[in-house]
């Protein structure tokens, strides 16, 4: 009767997991409403680690909700961030370009929100002292002000992220590990601003790494962008899998 008892409680126990979602999380940033996405692991790991999820610049979208719930598959809680917030959502690529330029000029604001986000993944259950952040093109650009701006997390991985910055800005060392994942044909990160990023890690002493991926351009991962190259930015399932299997073992590296 009581192994009866222990198999239905774990077969319920692992229905539930199973069945982990994306839930929206309202929080706020002063007078500004914000809307993350939170999803718990399906199987929790002992020490807990967290993953961020920067999206790129239309903000939340399908590719970082399904990024999302696979790494809930994977044993890890993860939060994708609301930057723009409420009344601020693009509906098209103007607006986004507009809405991403903000942040990126005012990066202190950036960073701001990216924390916010960032505390959020704590109060779902992640242990604050085994965090990545990921970020996704204009969230890659993120990933980087994130370890720029000494946040408490273990490391950070950029796919075909901006990498620029404004040269006039001090250089403050980076502690957090850097991982950044590159499209080597990217026609909207310029060779200067490569070879810029390159001599900032050397400059703050980080411990970074940048790998290429061939015949890749902007947006490699994601699906919704096309096969077209000559857009410059489009999907590379090649460079997709790649990459992400790169930063499944960034992950196992850097995490406990």
């Amino acid at each position: 009767m009581k192994n009866t008892l222990f198999t239905l409680l774990s077969i319920i126990l692992f229905s539930a997991a199973a069945n982990a979602q994306l839930k929206t999380v309202k929080y706020v940033d002063g007078t500004q409403k914000l809307n993350g996405l939170s999803i718990t692991p399906v199987k929790e790991m002992k020490t807990k680690p967290g993953i961020l999820i920067l999206p790129a610049w239309k903000g939340i979208d399908n590719h970082s909700k399904q990024s999302a719930e696979k790494l809930s598959k994977m044993g890890y809680y993860a939060f994708v961030a609301d930057i723009y917030g409420e009344g601020n959502y693009p509906t098209n690529t103007d607006q986004a370009g507009q809405q991403s330029g903000f942040y990126k000029k005012n990066y202190l604001d950036y960073q701001r929100r990216i924390q916010l986000a960032l505390n959020q993944l704590v109060k779902s259950g992640a242990n604050p002292d085994n965090i990545v952040v990921i970020g996704y093109c204009f969230g890659g650009t993120g990933v980087l002000e994130a370890a720029r701006a000494g946040m408490k997390v273990q490391g950070v991985v950029s796919f075909h992220g901006g990498l620029g910055r404004d040269a006039a800005r001090n250089n403050n060392p980076i502690s957090t590990r850097v991982l950044v994942l590159h499209g080597a044909d990217d026609p909207y990160v310029p060779v200067a601003e490569v070879a810029a990023f390159q001599q900032e890690m050397r400059d703050t002493k980080a411990d970074w790494e940048m790998i290429y991926y061939a015949d890749a351009v902007h947006a490699f991962t994601e699906p919704e962008a096309g096969n077209d190259n000559s857009k410059g930015a489009a999907y590379n399932e090649k460079a997709a899998i790649r990459s992400w299997e790169r930063m499944n073992t960034f992950l196992q590296n850097v995490l406990k």
